[in-house]
């Protein structure tokens, strides 16, 4: 359902339930106004007849009953009617249309509803002393519904009249009213599938858009980011894997040609220098696109375990350079809920660059500790560490520190920072007396409780 249709529902909705509302608050004030008006005549007519009878000007006769004229309405004839009864010698003189019938019990007062021979009826009753009997006026309660219902239509049949014109107006004005939304909707259509420049002219949009323009204008200005990043990232990618398949091309030509066994070994080796490299960035490429894409999933992680895997796949890389890889866990092994995924490739990736950036025959230490807020992980390594200038943005995409391995390629620390994002954690780097430390900490995660692994 469209907006347009659903605030003119809304509206005419809104119209109609007011409309009727008003119809019945009508309909009720003019019954009890009428009500009033009416009975009010029925007070002023039994006392007009109770007077005439007090001074004897109207002959009352039991065998004949007097005839009393009251005045009739044009459009409502026998409005009223009168009766007149001796307490000794019964009906005594009544109007003309009056029923012939006793209406009221003897000595009764005041108004009352009744029904006679089927007709719905309201009397006024009074008792006169002089008389010796009583004296009863009354309408029928169908002319005053009758008088009711022309007040109401005199009402009801102008506004069905009126109502299509005014649920017209309604939809006019929301057409009106929206009418910037249409113009903002035809200017995004109209916009190519690379334009991400901010919408023009937002001030001029009407107060309620505004916020709207301003979330679209911000959206486009993070996709236009986030496609800038892409092109770098492409960019950078081409560039690094060029460089290793450029340097094979020529140690496999180099090799072919020689016929030196030793230049034909140095070439061999330099083979496998980029064959690594590259096979390292295709990995770390590739862990950057699942950390990128992978929706975090929350599960116990042993912190011990874990590290002893990472540690352990990474025995060979850190044989090749003579590094020495140690684990303190502390007395108590440590635990926490994380993403398992994210987490090893974070651990993993910080711990090979402290591999690669320790220099031959040093030691990389890892040691985990808690601390108030959380765990502890200090990764220790004997490098010259990252100058202030590049640990300020050791985070981004190809970004290289001070490796003593050519096999860098930048991406260690963004897919660290990439995967332990979503988890709180914070990593920063510190020179100290023995040597250089990269430390991350994990906030405390509380473990579920009962009510939580019931469900």
């Amino acid at each position: 359902m469209s907006l347009r249709l659903r605030l003119f529902l809304i509206l005419t909705g809104a119209t109609l339930a007011v409309w009727l509302s008003a119809v019945l608050w009508i309909e009720h004030s003019t019954r009890a106004e009428l009500t009033r008006v009416l009975d009010a005549r029925l007070v002023e007519a039994a006392r007009m007849v109770s007077s005439l009878v007090s001074r004897n000007q109207i002959a009352l006769n039991r065998d004949d009953p007097a005839r009393i004229s009251l005045p009739d309405s044009a459009d409502y004839e026998h409005q009223q009617f009168c009766q007149i009864w001796s307490f000794t010698n019964g009906l005594v003189g009544r109007s003309d249309g009056a029923p012939r019938a006793q209406l009221v019990p003897a000595n009764a007062t005041g108004f009352r509803d009744i029904t006679q021979d089927g007709k719905a009826l309201r009397v006024y009753t009074i008792v006169d002393p002089v008389l010796g009997g009583q004296v009863t006026v009354g309408d029928s309660l169908a002319v005053r519904d009758r008088l009711v219902h022309d007040v109401i239509s005199g009402f009801l049949w102008p506004g069905l009249a009126i109502l299509p014109v005014m649920w017209g107006l309604i939809w006019l004005a929301i057409s009106t009213g929206l009418s910037p939304l249409a113009r903002l909707a035809r200017e995004l259509e109209a916009r190519r599938s690379d334009d991400l420049s901010a919408l023009p002219a937002t001030t001029t949009h009407p107060q309620e858009i505004r916020p709207v323009a301003a979330a679209l204008d911000d959206l486009l200005a993070r996709l236009a980011a986030a496609r800038a990043r892409e092109r770098d990232f492409i960019a950078f990618a081409a560039h690094e894997m060029k460089t290793p398949l450029a340097g094979l091309k020529t140690q496999a030509h180099i090799a072919r040609r020689a016929e030196d066994s030793a230049v034909r070994d140095h070439a061999l080796q330099a083979i496998s220098t980029s064959v690594d490299r590259t096979d390292r960035m295709v990995h770390q490429l590739l862990d950057l696109a699942q950390v990128e894409s992978r929706e975090r999933r929350v599960a116990p992680i042993d912190l011990e375990t874990t590290l002893a895997q990472v540690l352990g796949d990474l025995a060979d890389v850190a044989d090749r350079r003579n590094i020495g890889l140690a684990l303190d866990t502390g007395e108590r092994p440590a635990a926490i809920r994380d993403d398992p995924f994210l987490i090893t490739i974070a651990l993993r990736n910080l711990i090979e660059n402290a591999i690669q950036a320790s220099p031959l025959g040093s030691e990389v230490l890892v040691r985990v500790g808690r601390t108030a807020s959380g765990i502890r992980i200090d990764i220790r390594d004997a490098g010259p560490g990252l100058p202030p200038s590049i640990a300020r943005v050791a985070h981004e995409k190809f970004v290289k520190g001070n490796n003593v391995d050519p096999r860098g390629s930048g991406l260690g620390l963004a897919i660290a920072n990439d995967a332990l994002m979503p988890t709180g954690a914070e990593i920063r780097f510190e020179m100290q007396a023995d040597g250089h430390h990269t430390i991350v900490t994990l906030p405390h995660v509380p473990e579920p409780g009962p009510e939580h692994d019931a469900g």
